[in-house]
C-alpha cells in the first residue's frame, strides 16, 4: 500500500470518532452513515430553530383571523423547516474557520471536514428550491415582503464579526415571518402587523442572549462578539427589557384588532412564561440558559393562542 492510501485510510480512521454524539443517536443515528453529515448541516436533531421561525408567521395569520386559509399553517411550517435549515448550512458555510476553534462547534460537518463545500452549497441550493414551491403559494404581497428577507438572511453570520449585538440582527430575521403571514391571508400590509413584528424582534434579542450566554468563554476567545458579553453580569436584566418591550408592542399590535383590555390580556400566560425565564436566569449558567431559550417554543405557542383568539374574535 502506498504512502498516500495508508495516510487516507489514517485520516477516515481518525474521522470516525471525530463524530458528535447526536450522529450516533436519535434520529440523526437512525439515518444511513453517509446522510448524517447533511442532518447534522441541517439541524435536524434541534428543531427548536424551525419552531422559532414558524411561530411569528403562525401568529401573523391568526392575527389576520384566518379567514379560511388554514392550509397556510402547513405551508410556513415547511417553509420555516427548510430555510431554518438552508441557514443553518450557510451558516456553517460562513464560519467553517471560526467553528473549528470553539469546542461546542469543532465536530460540525464542514469544521472538521465531514462534508465538502462543495456538497454543502448543493445543500442550500436544494433547500431553497423546495422554499421556492412554498413562496409560490402565498398572495404577491406575501411574496415579495418574504423576498425583501433575503440580504438580512445573508448578511447575518458576518453580524457577529461587526458588531456586540448581532443578535439585533437575528431579530429582523427570525421575526421576519410576522411581515408575511398577514399579507398571505389578506393580501395587503397593515400596522398590526407591522407592531407584531416590532415585537417579536425584541422577544428574538431575548431568546437569543440567553443562547449566547453558553458561549461567553468560547467567543471571548475568539474574538466573537454578542450581546451575552456586551451585557455581561447584566444579561438577565438585558433579557427582561427586551420581553417587557416585546409585551408592550404585542399588546399594541392585539389592541389594533379589538381596542378593549381583554386583548392584551390574552398575553397574560405568555408574560408569566417569560418572566420565568428572566427570573432564572443566570449569566454564569449556560446550561440553565440553553434550557431556558429551549423553552420559548412554548412561548411561541402562548401567543399563538392569544392572536388566534383575537384574531377570529374580530374578524
Amino acid at each position: 500500500m502506498c504512502s498516500t492510501s495508508i495516510a487516507t485510510a489514517a485520516k477516515a480512521d481518525r474521522m470516525q470518532y471525530l463524530v458528535p454524539d447526536s450522529e450516533r443517536r436519535g434520529l440523526i443515528g437512525a439515518l444511513p452513515a453517509a446522510s448524517r453529515p447533511f442532518a447534522s448541516l441541517m439541524r435536524l436533531d434541534r428543531p427548536i430553530g424551525t419552531w422559532l421561525l414558524f411561530w411569528p408567521c403562525a401568529w401573523s395569520v391568526a392575527l389576520a383571523g384566518v379567514q379560511g386559509r388554514w392550509a397556510l399553517f402547513a405551508w410556513f411550517l415547511l417553509g420555516a423547516f427548510v430555510m431554518r435549515s438552508a441557514g443553518c448550512a450557510y451558516n456553517d458555510i460562513v464560519d467553517r474557520d471560526l467553528d473549528r476553534k470553539v469546542e461546542r462547534t469543532r465536530l460540525r460537518p464542514l469544521a472538521n471536514g465531514r462534508v465538502s463545500l462543495k456538497a454543502a452549497w448543493a445543500l442550500v441550493i436544494s433547500l431553497c428550491l423546495i422554499g421556492l414551491i412554498v413562496l409560490l403559494q402565498l398572495r404577491t404581497t406575501a411574496q415579495l415582503v418574504a423576498l425583501g428577507s433575503l440580504a438580512l438572511v445573508a448578511a447575518y453570520p458576518f453580524m457577529k464579526r461587526i458588531t456586540w449585538w448581532p443578535q439585533a440582527w437575528l431579530g429582523l430575521v427570525f421575526s421576519w415571518g410576522a411581515l408575511v403571514g398577514w399579507p398571505a391571508v389578506t393580501g395587503s400590509m397593515a400596522l398590526a402587523p407591522l407592531l407584531l413584528w416590532a415585537g417579536t424582534i425584541f422577544w428574538v434579542i431575548g431568546y437569543d442572549t440567553l443562547y449566547a450566554i453558553q458561549d461567553i468563554e468560547d467567543d471571548a476567545l475568539v474574538g466573537v462578539k454578542s450581546s451575552a458579553r456586551a451585557l455581561g453580569q447584566r444579561a438577565a436584566g438585558g433579557v427582561a427589557i427586551f420581553y417587557l418591550l416585546a409585551l408592550i408592542l404585542w399588546s399594541a399590535a392585539l389592541w389594533q384588532l379589538k381596542p378593549t383590555w381583554l386583548a392584551p390580556l390574552a398575553l397574560l400566560p405568555a408574560a408569566l412564561h417569560l418572566a420565568h425565564q428572566v427570573m432564572k436566569a443566570d449569566p454564569d449558567d449556560g446550561a440553565g440558559a440553553l434550557m431556558l431559550f429551549r423553552s420559548n417554543r412554548f412561548t411561541g405557542l402562548l401567543i399563538f393562542a392569544a392572536c388566534l383568539v383575537v384574531g377570529l374574535a374580530a374578524s
